[in-house]
């Protein structure tokens, strides 16, 4: 589930607490749908919650997380950011096709079923 876009610039120079992150993180509302088929012919809502990243441990770990991609930035450049990194948020890449040079926070579907409470 992608979460935010990875601005570079503004990732190497804010800090978490500041961060467009956290900020999207704060207060999100999570709609679960059934999937139909691969045309999207119609959308079955399930169920739709409030989150806040209000759980110490897990806003200890997305710091973390955050504050890695940010230190890849910083030390290695854009380039070096990969979906292997975070342990509940990843950077990955976003766009159609191979190739693609734009990245944005995704949640990790262990982050996901922390956030459902599943």
């Amino acid at each position: 589930m992608q979460i935010t876009m990875i601005n570079p610039e503004q990732v190497k120079n804010t800090p978490f607490e500041n961060s467009h992150l956290l900020h999207k993180l704060k207060e999100m509302v999570i709609c679960a749908r059934l999937y139909n088929d691969i045309n999207e012919t119609k959308s079955i809502l399930l169920s739709c919650g409030k989150f806040d990243l209000n759980d110490k441990d897990l806003y200890d770990q997305v710091k973390k997380d955050y504050e890695l991609v940010q230190n890849a930035l910083n030390t290695k450049g854009f380039k070096a950011l990969t979906g292997a990194m975070g342990v509940y948020v990843q950077p990955r890449t976003k766009g159609a096709g191979h190739g693609s040079t734009s990245r944005a926070f995704y949640a990790r579907p262990v982050f996901i079923q922390k956030i459902l409470g599943i």
